[in-house]
C-alpha cells in the first residue's frame, strides 16, 4: 500500500473515532445525560468545556511525543484514551465518573490528528497532501454518522445509551489495533532536530488562521454541545419522538460533512478568502435556524447539514492551509492552529451555558451566529495568504 493510502486510511479511522463519538458523544446524548444525572445547562457547558480542555492538553502532549517519537505513540495513546473514556461513560454511576469519561474521550482528539500532518508532510508527495489531509479530517463525518445511527437505534429499539457507549469503546479499540499495525515503522521522528522557535509561527501572514481557528472553536462547539438538547427541549420535530432529535441532528451533520472530501477542489474554484467567508456564513445560518426553528424538519436538517459542512470543510482548510503556512515545521504549526481552536472550544460551551442560563437558549444561538457572521465580514482578501511571507 502506498504512503498516501496507508496514512489516509489510518488517519480516517483515527479521526472517525476521536472526532466522532469521542468528541461529539456528550452533546449527542446530552438529553439522556440531563435526565439521568440531573444536569443543568450551566453544568452541561462546564462538562463540555472540561472535555475540550482535555483536547487542549492532548495537543500539547501530542506535539511533544511526535517531535521525539514520531506519530505512532501519540495516535495509539489517544485511541487508548478514547477507549478508556468511552468505557467509563458506559458504566458511569455518578456525575464525577461521567465527567472523567468525557474528559478522557475528548482528550483523544488532541492526540489523534496532528501527528498525521507531520507524517503526511514527510511521506506523501506535495500534490497529494491536500487530498490526504482532507481524507483524514473527513473521517469525522463517518464517525458522527455512526454515533447518530447508534443513538437512533437506542431510541427506536429501546437500546440503553450505556450499550451505545460500550459499542463506541469497542470501535475505538478496533481503530487502535488498526493504527498500531498501519503505523508500524511509518513516520518515525526525524533524526535531525530543528531548534524550537515558536515565535516563528506568529507573523502577519499567520494571524488570520489563528483568528479563524479561535472563532471556529467557539461556534462549532456551542453547536455540538447544545443543538440536540435545544431540539429535544422544543419538543422535537413533527412525527418524530423528542428523544430522536439528537440522532437526526448528528446523522445529518455527519452525512453532509462528508462533502469535506471535496474541500480542496472547492478551494481551487473559489479561492481561500471566499471559501472562508462562505463557511463562516454557513455556520451563522446554521445557528440562526437552530435558534428559531428547532421544531421544523427543514430547519433542523438544513441547520445540521450546514454546520456539518462548515465543521468538516473548515477542519480540512485549517489542515492544508497550515501545511502551506508552516512548511518547515508542519506538525508544530498545525498544533499551534489547533491550540487556537481548542482555546475557543474551552471558552465557548462554558460561556454559552452561562449565557443561556441568564438570557435563554435562543439568544445564545443568535449570539453565536453573530460571532460567525462578524468574522465573515471581517475577512479581507489581501490579508489571507497561503504561503509564509518573509519577515
Amino acid at each position: 500500500m502506498t504512503p498516501f493510502w496507508k496514512l489516509s486510511a489510518a488517519g480516517f479511522a483515527a479521526t472517525a473515532i476521536a472526532y466522532g463519538p469521542a468528541r461529539m458523544g456528550f452533546g449527542l446524548f446530552l438529553p439522556e445525560f440531563r435526565s439521568v444525572f440531573s444536569i443543568s445547562l450551566q453544568a452541561a457547558g462546564f462538562i463540555s468545556s472540561l472535555g475540550f480542555f482535555g483536547f487542549f492538553v492532548g495537543l500539547l502532549i501530542s506535539q511533544f511525543l511526535t517531535a521525539r517519537r514520531g506519530p505512532r505513540p501519540p495516535i495509539v495513546l489517544g485511541l487508548a484514551a478514547a477507549t478508556t473514556g468511552m468505557s467509563l461513560v458506559a458504566v458511569a454511576s455518578n456525575l464525577t465518573v461521567l465527567s472523567l469519561g468525557v474528559l478522557l474521550a475528548m482528550l483523544s482528539a488532541g492526540f489523534s490528528w496532528t501527528p498525521f500532518s507531520d507524517a503526511i508532510n514527510r511521506q506523501v508527495e506535495e500534490r497529494l497532501r491536500p487530498v490526504s489531509l482532507s481524507l483524514v479530517s473527513t473521517g469525522t463525518g463517518l464517525g458522527i454518522v455512526a454515533a447518530g445511527a447508534a443513538a437512533l437505534l437506542m431510541s427506536i429499539g429501546g437500546v440503553s445509551w450505556r450499550l451505545c457507549w460500550a459499542l463506541f469503546a469497542v470501535g475505538s479499540a478496533f481503530a487502535l489495533l488498526c493504527n498500531w499495525i498501519a503505523l508500524s515503522g511509518a513516520g518515525e521522528a526525524s533524526g535531525v532536530r530543528r531548534p524550537l522557535r515558536w515565535q516563528a509561527l506568529f507573523r502577519r501572514a499567520t494571524t488570520p488562521i489563528f483568528a479563524i481557528g479561535l472563532c471556529y472553536g467557539v461556534t462549532s462547539t456551542v453547536y455540538i454541545s447544545f443543538a440536540a438538547d435545544r431540539i429535544a427541549q422544543a419538543g422535537g420535530v413533527p412525527g418524530l419522538p423528542a428523544n430522536l432529535s439528537g440522532s437526526l441532528v448528528f446523522i445529518c451533520y455527519g452525512a453532509f460533512g462528508l462533502l469535506g472530501l471535496v474541500t480542496g477542489q472547492l478551494k481551487t474554484l473559489t479561492g481561500l478568502p471566499w471559501l472562508l467567508r462562505l463557511l463562516l456564513l454557513a455556520s451563522a445560518l446554521s445557528s440562526v435556524l437552530i435558534a428559531l426553528t428547532p421544531a421544523s424538519w427543514a430547519g433542523v436538517v438544513v441547520s445540521a447539514g450546514l454546520q456539518g459542512i462548515n465543521v468538516m470543510m473548515t477542519s480540512a482548510v485549517l489542515a492544508f492551509w497550515s501545511d502551506r503556512l508552516f512548511p518547515a515545521f508542519p506538525s508544530r504549526g498545525f498544533t499551534a492552529v489547533l491550540l487556537a481552536v481548542a482555546t475557543g472550544s474551552v471558552l465557548g460551551p462554558v460561556a454559552a451555558g452561562s449565557f443561556a442560563s441568564h438570557f435563554g437558549v435562543t439568544a445564545m444561538f443568535l449570539a453565536t451566529a453573530a460571532l460567525a457572521a462578524s468574522a465573515a465580514l471581517a475577512i479581507r482578501s489581501g490579508y489571507i495568504s497561503e504561503t509564509p511571507h518573509p519577515e
